[in-house]
């Protein structure tokens, strides 16, 4: 190859490679950052995995609450903030139930208590958690009992566990 066929193919490639590597870059922290940001429970809580909590319901016998969340989910974050934070709902939520929270998003896998692999994406359309934050309270087995959709306050999680925890002992006698 010539000098001047040289000369000719540098003088557009450096041009070319500043114009694309911001568009390289913000690709890059597309791909990756999905992985590394997760949605995030409330704090303070035992929350787990939706598998574990699942063993968890089964073992100590009483009922599962999934809260399914995503990362950004601004309803998410003011129910996180304005309820969750409350040391009522905080006692009953720890006493009563096995917690699991669910990145209606992401892509981790889990392996149900039938043996099926799925990710938390599929099990949180398995459940109807379309859109988010979805509370969902289930038997140990994983049947539904109640569902609630969208930001909720200290009164609403309170009166829910009234509800399940009324149901769960008219259902004992």
């Amino acid at each position: 190859m010539n000098t001047t066929c040289l000369q000719y193919l540098a003088s557009w490639h450096q041009p070319l490679a500043r114009a694309i590597r911001p568009v390289f870059l913000s690709v890059a922290a597309v791909l990756l950052l999905p992985p590394i940001c997760s949605a995030d429970a409330p704090d303070g809580y035992p929350f787990q995995p939706f598998d574990q909590a699942m063993a968890q319901a089964k073992s100590d016998a009483k009922p599962l609450f999934v809260y399914f969340g995503r990362y950004g989910c601004g309803y998410c974050e003011k129910t996180n903030k304005e309820a969750f934070i409350d040391p009522t709902v905080k006692a009953r939520y720890i006493a009563n139930y096995a917690l699991a929270y669910v990145d209606a998003e992401s892509g981790r896998r889990l392996r149900l208590h039938s043996g099926e692999r799925i990710t938390e994406r599929e099990l949180g359309t398995r459940y109807n958690a379309l859109v988010t934050p979805v509370f969902s309270f289930l038997t140990p087995d994983g049947k539904p009992i109640y569902r609630m959709i969208g930001v909720q306050r200290i009164e609403d999680l309170i009166e829910a566990d009234r509800r399940i925890q009324a149901a769960l002992a008219k259902e004992a006698q």
